[in-house]
């Protein structure tokens, strides 16, 4: 089993293993990169030709059950090193060539540089079995797919600068004798690559119980097959690797055959090819740990696929438009690498994901059988399948749509299959376009990029803050780690945070839950509130218990998150709490708790908390909105309320307004009425006597004639309920409430809005 380093040795070998990459990048890029292809098309080789060196790539990864056997007496990082090392020297061939095609010998040089790639490889395929094992090991902790995505991204971006470079030599089209310089600049990087990788740590691979590593190819075939998940990624990544393999190999020959175009020009669509390949690279470096793998492979093979057709449709006299041509080749390049090279990168972290940690090894080779095969039948046949078109007459231009138009009938077999493919925690693909489409998860997800940057808790808080202020599901994972912090600061921000969230996941909930119970006087009372906003019902026995809590703010929450769960059958305790409690803020959160459960029967208990001794006045505000909210009036009794509270002497004044508005509307709604009509004569009396009733009870507190016309109000009718009625019309005449002038106000609107009710009824 790979063993995972402490952090300051991972970090130190993923330096070391960067520094590898840069080397090997460069070694790569100007011994077998598109310099190779280059060099072969000017000694007049065929396609078959470019196909069976692109194959050799392919070919090599054969050679991996070799390598495993060679692990079983040498160090993987030894066999690595000697490799890396071994397969530079053998281009050394290649170098050689120029100088045999200038003796007059084309054919042997030809051959010498197909031996080279050929030698090149094979080294290679033996030395990747310590690929698998050395990335597994650098690539532990959460942060596994944005490291591996960051060894692509260096790979494309030394890519895409030594494309220009190379452009920049074969632009004018130079003696032949430039290839030799530009390989042996890369056999001796490409030795030095090999050098620089002994210093990264020795990875642990898992033995069977008898101590020998496994090396039956079948059994590993066997035992991948025989899951269902893992056979079908198998099937789509051979599928794509074919079409990923033929479409970037040949399109150099496409450009060069079909368009005319010169090596410099190429190189220079390979630039962009580069540039393509690092874009895609960046763009899933930010979003693979947070959207997952499947997804975004899947986009990326979307792209590749977008990128196939314009060549099924492009016509004849594009190419005769030199400008065009450029642009559309350039396009080309650049789509085909940034989905089908961006693929490549991630079926990588998908397999990863998808394989157990100590089958690494040997599915690793598997992996690479699988790239392979796809990678080496689909370039040699595509080889000779251009070659048997130009046998029998047909043009390059019409060849090559042939082969283009199969490369999207295949590419489209591949994603019809990608339902087959296991999530792996990813999010779903419709749910992975939202986020890459959405300004406000990118920006959650920078930010939490930013977060892990953090060195010290005032940054770390300043950050949480601003994730608060952009709320995304994307950001549960890094929140719920900050809200364990030591730092009081930081995990209040952190849970405040989650409370923006639209939904919470099951593992939020759980520490929300632990907060409340555990973090009593600190942000305990946070995480209830969230638990109640979010309609978390498997938390209301905890928040049941935790209103006993001696932290009046967090059994405040409590009472208040089982309230917005609507747990009636806790409201009587509820009741009981507020009335026994002596804490002003508990009988506010209570009060407001009873408001929102909108249960008429509360009102005697709100009343009740009035009629104790001088309750203090932000208590009897409370009181007076949370009965508003129960009898439906909240929202437009709050603006007379406020009012009120800026110039208490406009008691009088504004209670008279709502009678005398009440009596207005009746007399518009039931002006053309018949005046002979019952009904309607009840209605007008009561309103012109309702005017007058108001008027003594806010000017001279004699609420009696009130209290009679409140009883006469029609249960029919009633919003609230005969309930509220009969609570209302005994609270005018109580010398207890009359005293309360906030109180008044709202019998009085409440009043004033039933008879206007009642009028509308009748019109």
């Amino acid at each position: 089993m790979t063993t995972q380093l402490s952090p300051y040795r991972l970090s130190k070998a993923r330096d070391v293993y960067n520094f590898f990459n840069v080397f090997n990048a460069v070694s790569w890029n100007l011994l077998v990169g598109i310099i190779i292809t280059l060099f072969a098309l000017r000694l007049d080789a065929s396609s078959t030709y470019i196909g069976l060196m692109s194959a050799a790539f392919y070919i090599a990864l054969f050679l991996l059950p070799l390598g495993k056997l060679l692990a079983k007496r040498f160090s993987i990082i030894g066999i690595f090193s000697f490799t890396w090392i071994m397969r530079s020297i053998c281009m050394i061939l290649a170098a050689a060539a120029p100088f045999v095609d200038y003796a007059g010998h084309r054919n042997i040089a030809l051959l010498l540089v197909i031996i080279g790639v050929f030698l090149f490889h094979l080294f290679r395929g033996v030395g990747m079995i310590g690929n698998n094992p050395v990335l597994s090991l650098l690539a532990s902790g959460p942060d596994r797919g944005s490291y591996m995505t960051q060894v692509q991204i260096i790979n494309s971006a030394i890519g895409m600068f030594g494309s220009f470079l190379i452009a920049m030599v074969l632009g004018m089209e130079p003696p032949i004798f430039v290839f030799s310089i530009l390989l042996i600049i890369g056999v001796v990087t490409g030795v030095i690559s090999g050098y620089v990788i002994r210093k990264v740590p020795e990875p642990s691979i898992q033995q069977e119980a008898d101590g020998r590593l496994k090396t039956k190819l079948a059994d590993i075939f066997k035992d991948a097959f025989s899951n269902e998940h893992l056979r079908y990624f198998l099937i789509i990544f051979f599928l794509v690797i074919l079409v990923s393999g033929v479409t970037r190999t040949f399109v150099i020959v496409y450009a060069r055959e079909v368009f005319e175009h010169n090596d410099g020009l190429i190189s220079l669509y390979s630039v962009f090819g580069g540039l393509g390949y690092l874009m895609i690279g960046l763009i899933v470096k930010f979003l693979v740990d947070r959207v997952g793998a499947k997804p975004l492979f899947l986009v990326c093979v979307i792209l590749g696929l977008v990128s196939l057709i314009p060549v099924v449709f492009i016509p004849q006299t594009a190419i005769e438009n030199v400008a065009g041509s450029i642009l559309f080749l350039v396009f080309l390049f650049f789509m085909l690498n940034f989905g089908f090279l961006g693929s490549e990168g991630i079926a990588q972290t998908y397999f990863f994901g998808l394989v157990p940690p100590e089958k690494t090894l040997d599915m690793g080779i598997l992996y690479f059988f699988i790239l392979g095969i796809a990678g080496a039948s689909g370039s040699f046949l595509a080889g000779l399948f251009l070659d048997f078109f130009r046998f029998v007459g047909l043009s390059h231009f019409l060849a090559f749509k042939i082969l283009f138009i199969i490369m999207i009938g295949l590419t489209v077999l591949a994603l019809s299959m990608q339902k087959k493919m296991k999530s792996l925690g990813s999010l779903p693909l419709s749910n992975a376009l939202e986020v890459i489409f959405s300004v406000r998860d990118l920006r959650a997800i920078s930010l939490l990029g930013k977060l892990n940057k953090a060195e010290d808790s005032s940054q770390e808080k300043m950050l949480l803050g601003e994730l608060h202020n952009t709320p995304s599901h994307l950001a549960i994972d890094g929140l719920l780690e900050r809200a364990c912090s030591p730092k009081m600061a930081t995990r209040t921000e952190a849970i405040r945070a989650l409370e923006m969230l639209q939904k919470l996941s099951k593992k939020a909930e759980k520490a929300l839950v632990d907060d409340a119970v555990n973090n009593p006087y600190t942000t305990a009372y946070i995480s209830a509130r969230i638990l109640g906003k979010h309609n978390c019902t498997g938390a209301i026995p905890m928040l049941r218990e935790i209103t006993k809590s001696g932290d009046y703010m967090l059994a405040g929450e409590a009472i208040i998150a089982l309230a917005r769960m609507k747990d009636e059958d806790f409201r009587p305790e509820i009741e009981k709490l507020i009335l026994s409690s002596d804490n002003p803020r508990l009988k506010i959160m209570g009060a407001e708790a009873l408001g929102i459960y909108h249960n008429v029967e509360s009102v005697h208990v709100l009343l009740g908390l009035l009629r104790e001794k001088n309750p203090p006045p932000y208590l009897r505000d409370e009181i007076i909105l949370a009965i508003a909210a129960i009898i439906d009036t909240q929202k437009k009794f709050y603006k007379i309320l406020a009012r009120f509270a800026s110039d208490n002497s406009l008691a009088a004044t504004l209670a008279a307004d709502e009678a005398e508005e009440a009596l207005e509307f009746v007399k518009t709604a039931l002006g053309k009425k018949k005046a002979s009509d019952e009904k309607l004569s009840v209605v007008k009396s009561f309103a012109e006597n309702f005017q007058n009733a108001v008027i003594k009870y806010v000017k001279e507190n004699d609420g009696a004639s009130l209290s009679h016309l409140i009883q006469e109000l029609p249960d029919e009718y009633l919003k609230a309920g005969a309930v509220i009625k009969s609570v209302f019309s005994e609270a005018v005449i109580d010398n207890d409430l009359s005293f309360y002038d906030s109180l008044r106000l709202l019998i009085v609107h409440w009043s004033s809005q039933e008879l206007r009710i009642w009028a509308a009824m009748l019109r």
